[in-house]
């Protein structure tokens, strides 16, 4: 598993890795019963502080789609609430929109989130 974190990012570091296991989740990339990685060990892959995954951990257990488990880690529990396909595809086809009118990801981000504000 692949989790990608930006540092220069406004958005928290913690909620970063929360989306990505989301994200994960929603694309079939982790399914139910599968453990994630270690504290210790996913926060030095990424270079971030051990207490940064652990506060990313509790908020994925307490929407609940982790459990944590002494001795086991962290492990999905939940399956996506509905089919992402179809977002997905809308997705992949607004990048391909954005880079034929060589719009940055950041102003095409920027353009999703205002959307998301209407």
């Amino acid at each position: 598993m692949l989790f990608r974190i930006d540092s220069t990012a406004d958005e928290p570091l913690f909620t970063q890795l929360v989306t990505q296991v989301h994200l994960a989740v929603a694309r079939g990339e982790l399914h139910p019963g599968e453990r994630l990685p270690a504290a210790r060990e996913l926060a030095a892959s990424l270079d971030l502080n051990v207490h940064t995954v652990l506060r990313a951990y509790q908020v994925l257990r307490d929407e609940g789609l982790i459990e944590l488990r002494r001795g086991r880690g962290a492990i999905v529990t939940a399956r996506p609430a509905a089919d992402h396909t179809p977002l997905l595809a809308a997705i992949d086809e607004v990048v391909r929109t954005a880079r034929a009118v060589h719009l940055s990801p950041e102003a095409t981000a920027t353009l999703l989130k205002e959307a998301f504000q209407k």
